[in-house]
């Protein structure tokens, strides 16, 4: 996962979320729903992907809210 994007994951019986490159959970829920809620908006927020592990680790789901990597262009303020 690249550096900085949220990571929403199962450990010892809670749902979690943690940047990449971090050990500790920035978040800890029971539910999985919320656990992913708030680590949707932290990834839209921050304009990351946000990755959804299954209980077995394997991603599950990923969502990138951060520029199209497929058009080449670096996001840009644009003044009128």
């Amino acid at each position: 996962m690249p550096r900085g994007d949220v990571e929403t994951f199962h450990d010892d019986g809670q749902w979690k979320n943690r940047r990449e490159g971090t050990e500790r959970a920035f978040s800890t829920h029971k539910d999985r729903n919320e656990a992913v809620a708030i680590g949707r908006e932290e990834a839209r927020t921050r304009g990351i992907d946000h990755i959804i592990r299954d209980l077995d680790g394997t991603i599950g789901e990923r969502s990138s809210y951060g520029p199209d990597p497929r058009d080449g262009q670096v996001p840009r303020d644009i003044r009128g």
